[in-house]
């Protein structure tokens, strides 16, 4: 099979309406537009934006306002009153740990340690933040609180 040999699949195409050549043709004279009027003319017709008068949509809408910040961050939070759950002293919470019990999604998702709860364990937390309180609590309990660097 070569380039000249390939044809679209029959029924595939029509031959385009040749209009205005013509009575005999079938689509003479007016040429399928009718008789006069505004549609009839070359360019005729009324734009997208206008709805017969009524008020047209795009000023009915409300404006969009301000702008979305394209290197937002978005922590994932996670409170100490389900760090508790890890009963054994000097354990290591890491983000992959969050993900692994089911705290967190993804263990690639920046982490927050929020201070809601009380901590009665000595753990080593590594997030990407920590709230005052949760530094706090952490502290007070023995243990630390590591900040990860984002990616």
């Amino acid at each position: 099979m070569k380039l000249h040999d390939l044809r679209p699949n029959v029924g595939a195409t029509k031959k385009r309406k040749r209009v205005g050549r013509g009575i005999a043709a079938g689509q003479g004279k007016t040429a399928g537009r009718g008789t006069k009027g505004q549609k009839a003319r070359s360019g005729g017709g009324k734009g997208v934006y206008f709805e017969g008068g009524q008020l047209p949509l795009a000023r009915r809408l409300p404006y969009k306002r301000g702008f979305t910040n394209i290197r937002k961050i978005t922590y994932k939070p996670v409170n100490l009153k389900h760090l508790e759950e890890f009963d054994f002293d000097g354990a290591d919470i890491t983000p992959e740990i969050m993900a692994m019990v089911g705290l967190i999604k993804k263990p690639t998702d920046p982490v927050v340690v929020l201070g809601d709860g009380d901590l009665s364990v000595a753990l080593t937390v590594k997030a990407h933040r920590f709230s005052k309180t949760a530094k706090a609590k952490i502290e007070a309990a023995g243990g630390t609180a590591e900040v990860l660097a984002l990616e």
